[in-house]
């Protein structure tokens, strides 16, 4: 599948961009070479490769889930410029 001037003005379009011929022309060989390298890979045998394999081993560094004491929600708030209803007040950001 080659990409086209026409698919990468729907694309720009979609995106809302405006782009002037010559970043036309290069997007689309930029990404018909996109497509040709997937075009590519699609065709490695991947049959019996497991869905998680990776190129090196991986093992989780995180720790153990522990409970530990904390601040009740009074100590949490005591130094907060305002508070309302046991909860931080913050200035609205969105209308």
């Amino acid at each position: 599948m080659a990409i086209t001037l026409k698919d990468v003005e729907y694309v720009a379009n979609l995106a809302k961009l405006e782009l002037s011929e010559e970043e036309k022309e290069r997007f689309q060989k930029e990404l018909d070479n996109i497509i040709k390298y997937i075009d590519q890979l699609n065709e490695v045998d991947t049959e019996n490769v497991p869905i998680t394999s990776h190129v090196i081993p991986l093992q989780n560094i995180l720790r153990e889930d522990k409970v530990l004491p904390s601040l009740s929600a009074d100590e949490a708030l005591a130094n907060a410029p305002e508070k309302k209803d046991g909860f931080f007040k913050v200035p609205r950001v969105i209308g």
